[in-house]
């Protein structure tokens, strides 16, 4: 099978087609013929040895495949060859920049009748991601402000319908071109920041007339984590998802104290260990989209040897929505 993997951390060239074995099905594994692989910015940090847990070499890329289960091992019991699944794959080796992947039957999703792979592919990292760094990190509460960085992106404007539907008051986004802005606010942003230019945090502060955000999903790092933090308001809430700029912010803990402010970080694979949390969540997404209450952006969709023009356009802010590889 082909796949994409890289033997060194570095840019996108050290992204490379090879060719592999199929793997075969044990246990509770079942064997997935991949129709879609969902791109995120951890896979970026991944290939770049920045990731948040240590990346074993060689590597293959990718944890978040759709496709259609080809074989099962001894013991799996709930799944059938030929069912259309979505899933997540672990963190040590995903493997989902492939032809074929192995996955737990215990981690799969099946695709609900109508759904499209794109779309499928596109819900269950990011989705959830917007749902707990929202709702169960972010604590969200009907009639708060939100502030989202990178509202236009794939987690952005799912976390903007999500805060729109449990009752925002004010969602502001920030975007770095006027294109993504206007996205942003198609999807449910009152006010859209342009984040490239010096002071942005005055413009969020003077949309919340000077009282500051309650809820901020932050992760770029760096400067950016810097400025949102001035922007948060008493008992405010800033979550941290990622580190998109690769530099590490420093903050004196104390500052937190007069304004009763948090900051606290997201890990969703630490979350797929709670599977009361998940599923739960999982199942609201899927019927906000059945519904109709919840749109997904799809950015585009590339053939699997662009791999590493696809992490070029998504690290260069070229981007909006959901990416998609497709063998």
């Amino acid at each position: 099978m082909r796949a994409i993997q890289l033997t060194e951390f570095g840019g996108p060239e050290v992204l490379k087609v090879v060719e592999m074995d199929v793997p075969k099905p044990n246990g509770h594994d079942v064997l997935i013929e991949i129709k879609a692989i969902g791109v995120n910015y951890a896979d970026t940090a991944r290939r770049e040895g920045q990731y948040v847990v240590d990346t074993p070499l060689p590597y293959v890329p990718g944890s978040e495949v759709a496709g259609v289960v080809k074989a099962v091992g001894d013991k799996v019991t709930s799944v059938k060859p030929g069912s259309s699944v979505v899933t997540l794959l672990g963190t040590k080796n995903a493997t989902g920049y492939a032809e074929y992947t192995l996955a737990d039957e215990r981690g799969l999703i099946p695709i609900p009748d109508g759904m499209d792979l794109h779309h499928a592919v596109a819900l269950p990292l990011q989705g959830l991601s917007a749902y707990h760094t929202l709702k169960t990190m972010g604590r969200f509460e009907n009639g708060e402000t939100v502030l989202i960085h990178a509202a236009a992106g794939g987690l952005g404007t799912i976390a903007v319908q999500l805060a729109r539907l449990w009752g925002a008051k004010t969602i502001i986004g920030t975007a770095s071109t006027e294109e993504k802005r206007q996205l942003a606010s198609d999807m449910g942003v009152d006010v859209a920041v342009d984040y490239t230019k010096d002071g942005w945090e005055q413009e969020v502060l003077a949309a919340t007339d000077g009282n500051g955000v309650d809820v901020i999903l932050e992760m770029a790092g760096g400067d950016v984590f810097r400025k949102s933090l001035k922007c948060l308001a008493p008992f405010g809430r800033l979550v941290i998802y990622g580190v998109a700029s690769g530099e590490q912010s420093r903050f004196y803990p104390s500052s937190l104290m007069e304004k009763n402010q948090s900051v606290v970080g997201f890990f969703l694979p630490q979350m797929m260990r709670k599977p009361s949390l998940y599923q739960k969540s999982l199942e609201e997404l899927l019927n906000y989209m059945k519904n109709g209450e919840l749109q997904l952006t799809i950015g585009g969709v590339f053939d699997l040897e662009k791999a590493a023009e696809v992490h070029t356009l998504l690290q260069g802010r070229k981007t909006k929505g959901k990416l998609i590889l497709t063998p």
